[in-house]
């Protein structure tokens, strides 16, 4: 145990501990384990990343909530299963492929050949998996890489294809038309949820056109728009109906206009300026001719901008104005132009007013790919986005463009492919979200989430306005759509199983990817001699990611009962992004199946971005690479890093590596320490002669009051971790583990050092004992139930812990074994977390221990403020609490006594009574203007000068009474009024300090005397002695004799003179000498020039050496230089012969035991 190292290389010893964990197969036999005691199962989904690219920050972030609360549950005694899943299809794959193969057109995927192009996307999908599983391993994340599920496996497929002909079943799947959002790099339209992942802020044109009546001249539509490539496919206008349209004459083109009389300001924007715009200048401007309302408009008609659509024989219909309320007056003209086929709402206006008809094709003339096609010559072949400039050119060669600006706002973009969406009406299939919308909110309301605010805000607003879900992609690499179709679509056949395939078609396949299902029909049953085929399209991936569920399970084909027993999951947890993905996707897919949620808790973590706030991005390489982190400060600092920040509360988190760092710094290294610390003492004990073994009774049966302390802490601690667990706050949990690490390292270890390392009390080695024995308690509860968290460090500890334990010696047998239990057991992980013992819990402990802690912050700020070292005592400290409970009064000034004048070196300690306080302090009282604003009013002013006016006495009793009478207003004292605690004290030699609630003031008597300097000195001098027993490498229980050089002034040696007690007590009875009385034969070990008091002194230690009286002659003082003191008793006689004669040497007359003996018996020294 001695060899722990000084520092520990965490991120090395994880590294071992893995390895071990691997060799050992450490996580498949805690689940053998659970198995084995037949636990509870505690069902988990883990949400199926795509292996396409690496693991990022927000990977890990998942993870480790993910692997902390399964580890939780684990030690719980729970059974989880943690299977890893990939998700293998849809754009991210596609995308990727089509970058490498150069396709920009779905022809040549045909041209391709569909089967190589999947074969192409197949050989990549799991390319970074062992990558992942490298990364996810080092975390410390345990789940099950072997047996991992994929969403291109037949088993996965066949499950979603079940779940879709069960909706297809109720009823609650249709094949519509509708516009949606589209990526046109990817060729496919996108989801609403999808469409909302990736706002960005853009520069777009805003134009306004005209759009001339036909039936009277010279009079114009005016409409404006930021999408001017929409505007070859315009068929209609739009205005609301009831609100007002003004025809107006512009004086400076000479034209007339209409538009929204809110929206003229469009047309004249210095309207827009309060201070500039004075009605007289309109007569400058414009005359408005007319007022009339927007229904007076409908049905007229306008000459189209352009004529690429006008002479159809569905044109007749069009270039007429429409009237509809979603128009507004918020922006533009009032009124909107309608291209149906780039328009949601255009799409239901002009199908509302038969502009366009259902089955009917719409003018469209761009293509999948964003491409205008023959329909606009004067832009085929360009992207829309590229077309504006020469659309706009057209527009205003034709006379027609009345206004060019641009407008900067927030513009969907593809969330894979980071192009900007465009909206575009296609066929698609859907499933009925808006009729089963009540049910899905009602689910979602049984279940919990973390934080609450998610779940009741924005998941339940995305839920209410849920539209109906388009489900098909128009692409290749994904599980088909299960329908069989005739050409006329007559006759649908729904496919839910292979079995079912084969039944119908005669074929059984055993791949379901459109290579290998397109090419089998189903006969007709309809039309005998015809046959069905399988429609084009595939499922969003977002569809599969909603089955994970099911499809894990191959349900419910295998593992029925199972499944149905763990539905809905226990746990799930991804990032704030998913409420428009997976948790949606989830949760409409549970409520169409089973009308139940998928998962009962959730956690939602928020965004981890760059250090400057800005989305990580590997081009701007504005993050660290985290593979770098933890090989640089481990893992658990990672861990802990992440949940101990505000990103596990949804909110988003700006990562500092320094904040890694801090973790190591301020957590990891004092608590290695403590453990090391504790180790090396229980060697010492056992150097001893002594056994020691962990008894729990010891730890019960202590009577010292920081044990009692830390152990009512340990409890709470471990209560505290149980309650916020179950509540799945981790990010509660967190600061407490931090906090108590501190209490445990800065306080408990460092207020019982000496006491640790057997050097305190009469019976050393009994107290050194119970310390030890309370510290190894405090540690073996702390290891177990930070496991979950950092289970690197944990099982560190753990390894050295456990063979103090008598069960060690059956860990050769049975460290795989159940029972399970702290030393037999191969690993922490294998433990159940400690449940707190309610009858150490002990609030008056930690109440005293508090008030403790915040007098020696308080004692050593005042000090800081005198610039008294804490080497230097002090005469006294005085305290005065404001309404102090009898329990702390009883500890600080009884059994906490003594540490508090340790703590701050003080020769005395006073709690001031109740009944002296007003000759120290003065109480003031203030109003909570913050709780009071709106109670007051007026009256504040008054209140606060009457408040703030009242004597000590008068508000000591304000307090007391609970209230306060002002103005006819009745105050609450307790929680209305502010009050503190001032020092009032006479006399400079008084320094003190308020806490910042301002109920404890600590004041402390500065006076610097003589035997106070003395005193400080001897501290110094202390402190010189430790370090150089240090630099020599020396142990705590090895003696040697201390002696000191100074010239010309002795003030060390008065220093010395003025405590000699004090040396005695530290030292073992011995004391520190001047030089010249060190023998001559003494053996200098170590030895420095150092400052003592600000005076040079030279300090040496020697190794103990018998001390001759003066005058005895050279060979009989040469023959004791070579006696071992430690082998001599008190009064021992020793014989020898030299030349011939025989001498006899009496201990305490001829010679002594050690320089400080013979000095006190010679009085060599007047203070010995």
């Amino acid at each position: 145990m001695s060899s722990l190292p000084p520092a520990l290389d965490f991120a090395k010893a994880e590294e071992e501990i893995c390895s071990n964990w691997t060799a050992e197969e450490t996580f498949k036999t805690q689940q053998d384990l659970g198995k084995e005691r037949g636990d509870e199962e505690f069902t988990f989904y883990d949400g199926p990343p795509f292996a396409t690219g690496l693991p990022h920050y927000g990977h890990i972030l998942a993870g480790t909530i993910k692997d902390v609360v399964t580890r939780y549950a684990v030690m719980s005694g729970k059974q989880v299963e943690r299977r890893a899943g990939w998700d293998c299809h849809g754009l991210p794959v596609e995308y990727e492929i089509d970058q490498k193969l150069n396709i920009t057109h779905r022809d040549q995927v045909l041209e391709m050949g569909i089967d190589k192009y999947n074969a192409t996307c197949r050989s990549i999908v799991t390319r970074y998996t062992k990558e992942w599983e490298s990364t996810v391993t080092r975390l410390g994340r345990w789940i099950d890489f072997e047996n991992d599920y994929k969403t291109m496996d037949p088993t996965f497929m066949e499950s979603v294809w079940w779940v879709f002909k069960t909706l297809f079943e109720k009823g609650l799947v249709y094949q519509g038309y509708k516009v949606m959002p589209f990526s046109t790099a990817c060729g496919t339209p996108l989801s609403n949820f999808e469409a909302g992942l990736n706002y960005k802020d853009v520069r777009d044109p805003a134009v306004v056109v005209s759009f001339p009546l036909l039936e009277e001249e010279n009079v114009n539509f005016i409409a404006w728009t930021t999408t001017p490539w929409t505007l070859p496919s315009n068929l209609a206008l739009c205005v609301h109906p009831t609100m007002e349209y003004v025809k107006v004459l512009d004086k400076k083109s000479g034209k007339t206009y209409i538009m929204a009389k809110n929206r003229m300001a469009q047309m004249y924007p210095i309207m827009n300026n309060k201070k500039k715009w004075k009605p007289k200048m309109a007569d400058e401007l414009f005359e408005i001719q007319a007022t009339l309302p927007g229904s007076e408009l409908v049905g007229k008609k306008y000459t189209p901008i352009f004529d690429f659509f006008a002479n159809t024989p569905e044109s007749e219909n069009y270039f007429r104005v429409l009237s509809d309320t979603y128009v507004t007056d918020d922006a533009g003209t009032g009124i909107v132009h309608q291209a149906p086929a780039f328009g949601e709402d255009d799409y239901r206006v002009c199908l509302a007013h038969n502009v366009i008809k259902k089955g009917q094709e719409i003018p469209c003339p761009v293509d999948s790919n964003g491409v205008f096609t023959e329909a606009v010559p004067p832009v085929k072949g360009e992207h829309v986005k590229k077309a504006d400039p020469t659309l706009i050119a057209l527009i205003k060669e034709n006379g027609r463009l009345v206004q060019k600006d641009n407008l900067d706002h927030s513009y969907p973009f593809c969330w894979r492919s980071d192009t900007p969406l465009i909206y575009k009406a296609v066929p698609s299939w859907f499933v009925k979200v808006e009729e089963i919308r009540d049910k899905i909110v009602k689910n979602n309301n049984e279940t919990y989430w973390v934080p609450s605010a998610v779940k009741e805000g924005r998941f339940h607003n995305w839920l209410t306005d849920a539209r109906d879900w388009a489900v098909s992609r128009n692409r290749f690499w994904g599980t088909p759509i299960p329908i069989w179709a005739s050409e006329d679509m007559s006759e649908i056949v729904c496919i839910g199983s292979i079995a079912e395939l084969k039944e119908l078609s005669g074929v059984e396949v055993d791949d379901l990817h459109r290579e290998t299902v397109d090419s089998v029909t189903i006969p007709s049953k309809k039309n005998p001699g015809t046959v069905l085929r399988r429609i084009d399209e595939v499922f969003d991936c977002w569809f599969e990611s909603g089955s994970m569920p099911y499809a894990q399970k191959h349900y419910p084909f295998e593992n029925k009962e199972k499944f149905e027993k763990g539905f809905p999951a226990d746990f799930i947890a991804e990032g704030l992004d998913q409420t428009r993905g997976w948790f949606y996707t989830l949760m409409v897919l549970s409520t169409a199946l089973f009308d139940k949620p998928a998962f009962k808790n959730l956690i939602v973590n928020g965004l981890v971005l760059a250090g400057d706030g800005k989305k990580m991005a590997k081009r701007l390489k504005n993050y660290p690479d985290p593979i770098l982190v933890i090989s640089k400060y481990g893992a658990d600092a990672l861990r802990m890093y992440l949940i101990n920040s505000p990103v596990v509360r949804a909110e988003s988190l700006k990562f500092q590596e320094g904040g890694v760092l801090g973790v190591v710094k301020e957590v990891f290294l004092p608590l290695y320490n403590a453990f090391r610390f504790f180790l090396q003492n229980v060697e010492r004990w056992e150097g001893r002669g002594n056994k020691f073994v962990p008894d729990i009774e010891k730890v019960r049966g202590t009577k010292n009051p920081t044990d009692i302390w830390i152990s009512a802490a340990t409890q709470g601690l471990i209560k505290f971790v149980h309650e916020e667990m179950k509540a799945y706050r981790l990010y509660t949990v967190m600061p407490a583990l931090v906090t108590f690490v501190t209490q445990l390292t800065n306080w408990y270890v460092r207020l019982n050092r000496d006491r640790l390392k057997g050097l305190e009390g009469e019976d050393a080695d009994a107290e050194a004992e119970t310390g030890l024995q309370v510290l190894y308690d405090v540690l073996l509860d702390v290891t177990v139930i930070m496991a979950p968290f950092t289970p690197f460090i944990t099982e560190y500890f753990y390894q050295h812990l456990r063979k103090l334990q008598p069960s060690y010696k059956d860990a050769a047998d049975g460290g795989k074994s159940n029972p399970v239990m702290a030393g037999k057991s191969d690993s922490v992980h294998f433990l159940p977390l400690p449940t707190y013992d309610e009858t150490r819990l002990n609030q008056d402990a930690v109440e005293a221990m508090e008030a403790l802690q915040t007098i020696v912050e308080l004692g050593r700020n005042v000090r800081e403020k005198r610039n008294i070292s804490l080497r230097t005592p002090v005469k006294n400290v005085v305290v005065i609490l404001r309404n102090p409970s009898a329990n702390v009064i009883e500890g600080i000034t009884g059994s906490l006594k003594g540490y508090i004048l340790s703590e701050l070196n003080a020769w005395d300690f006073t709690v001031i009574p109740k009944e002296e306080e007003h000759q120290w302090v003065t109480l003031s009282l203030q109003p909570d203007f913050a709780k009071l604003g709106k109670k007051l009013g007026k009256k504040m002013k008054a209140v606060k000068a009457a408040v703030t006016a009242l004597s000590h006495v008068e508000a000591v009793a304000c307090m007391e009474k609970g209230s306060l009478v002002v103005e006819e207003v009745t105050i609450d004292a307790k929680t209305e009024l502010i009050s503190k605690l001032a020092f009032s004290k006479e006399g400079d030699h008084w320094e003190s300090t308020p806490n910042q609630e301002g109920d404890v003031v600590v004041a402390v008597d500065c006076t610097q005397d003589e035997a106070i300097l003395a005193a400080g000195k001897s501290r110094e001098l202390i402190n010189h002695i430790q370090q150089l027993r240090k630099s020599a490498g020396l142990d705590l229980t090895d003696i040697v004799e201390v002696f000191f050089q100074e010239e010309g002034i002795t003030s060390t040696e008065s220093a010395v003179a003025l405590n000699v007690s004090l040396f005695e007590n530290k030292f073992r009875g011995s004391v520190p000498l001047p030089k010249n009385l060190a023998p001559e034969w003494s053996v200098v070990i170590r030895s420095d020039s150092v400052e003592v008091g600000g005076s040079k002194v030279d300090v040496f230690i020697c190794r103990p050496a018998v001390s001759a009286r003066d005058g005895l002659d050279e060979l009989t003082a040469s023959f004791l230089s070579t006696v071992d003191p430690s082998q001599v008793q008190e009064g021992q006689v020793l014989s020898c012969v030299i030349d011939g004669k025989d001498h006899s040497l009496e201990e305490g007359k001829d010679f002594w035991v050690s320089a400080s003996k013979k000095a006190a018996a010679l009085k060599s020294v007047s203070w010995m």
